[in-house]
């Protein structure tokens, strides 16, 4: 166990959770549900990167939701900030170290199609990596070969769509795709995402999914759709948008992330 994750080890005493979520742009509302909260502030765990970028809080909270013990990521550190894939590299080993077994990952996302709006939620089943940045260049050996079929767990997958069932939540399913940032897309870059087969595009996500599999996790992914892509109807996406349609679904990403977890801790 590297140091990180001793210290977490720590600071967590008696709790061992096995899922871990990550949350997106302005989804921080959703720590504020968990039972019996723990708080740590990232500064306080070595390699853990401080998120600049508002509606990225920086704190990790461990406590209950849907009845399972957990931990949720206030906030990551894109690309973007710091020209730097493996930014969350740290986060990820560590929670693998700590015995982590799912990684859930929430973004805040731009859809490609109009009946898939606003305030809704999409399972990622897929993604592509447009921005052709893979945080496991320099990997040493053979580790950084990781297998990406089926990179969003597919039992995973259908526990959200059962998940969903039960709240009576729309959900939509799609491939996202990934820009660098922190420009938005253009609406030229939006036809031509349309037409490789994105649903959603977005500037997060992906690394933390190549990460995650080369640690061993499962991962379900989780979109919210905070508007229409650049040139959809005439959308021009604005950060301000983002997060204000973001905290206004929170409660939405709430209900199905407490009843998943339910659904888990009944198998």
């Amino acid at each position: 166990m590297n140091d990180t994750a001793k210290i977490l080890h720590e600071k967590l005493g008696q709790r061992s959770p096995r899922e871990a979520i990550i949350l997106g742009s302005s989804l921080g509302g959703v720590a504020d549900a968990l039972e019996n909260p723990l708080t740590i502030d990232y500064l306080d765990l070595p390699g853990f990167p401080k998120p600049s970028i508002s509606g990225h809080g920086g704190q990790l909270v461990s406590g209950i939701l849907g009845g399972r013990e957990i931990i949720v990521l206030q906030g990551r550190v894109h690309y973007y900030e710091q020209g730097d894939a493996t930014a969350m590299r740290p986060v990820i080993e560590a929670l693998a170290e700590l015995g982590i077994e799912t990684l859930i990952v929430t973004n805040a996302a731009g859809s490609v199609n109009v009946d898939t709006g606003p305030g809704q939620i999409m399972l990622i089943t897929d993604h592509i990596n447009f921005a052709g940045i893979n945080p496991l260049i320099g990997e040493t050996g053979d580790a950084g070969f990781v297998s990406m079929t089926n990179a969003y767990d597919p039992d995973c997958a259908e526990r959200m769509r059962d998940a969903a069932r039960y709240e009576k939540l729309p959900l939509a399913e799609g491939v996202y795709m990934w820009f660098s940032g922190p420009s938005f897309e253009t609406p030229a870059e939006i036809i031509a995402a349309r037409a490789l087969g994105a649903d959603a595009v977005g500037m997060s996500t992906v690394p933390e999914t190549i990460l995650a599999r080369r640690f061993g996790l499962k991962v379900a992914g989780l979109s919210m759709i905070t508007n229409l892509a650049a040139g959809i109807q005439g959308a021009s996406p604005s950060h301000d948008e983002t997060k204000t349609q973001g905290t206004r679904a929170a409660g939405s990403m709430i209900r199905l992330l407490t009843k998943y977890l339910e659904l888990t801790n009944n198998d």
